[in-house]
């Protein structure tokens, strides 16, 4: 699949997104942003073979499942940096 741009519909599905952030407000996800919403199913789009139409675009929004939106992040966290990987030591209270 030659390479889409999704940004230039951001704006248009901007109501959709938000729809979604204060769907998963309301049941206990309180940290969700329209940003990581945006990033999460552009991820998930981006495995598609063909064109993605707009409609394809805003029923993904629709669609999110809150499981699928916490497994992205949460391996957005695995590939994150390693926090552990420096050889200073770190002191944690009292020495």
């Amino acid at each position: 699949m030659e390479k889409q741009q999704f940004d230039v519909w951001k704006e248009d599905v901007m109501p959709a997104l938000t729809s979604k952030v204060e769907e998963f407000h309301m049941i206990g996800y309180d940290r969700a942003t329209e940003e990581e919403l945006w990033q999460c199913v552009i991820a998930k789009l981006h495995k598609k073979k063909e064109f993605v139409q707009i409609h394809h675009l805003v029923s993904t929004i629709l669609t999110l499942k809150a499981t699928d939106y916490m497994t992205w992040l949460t391996v957005g966290a695995y590939k994150g940096p390693n926090w552990f990987s420096s050889e200073d030591k770190i002191s944690f209270g009292e020495n």
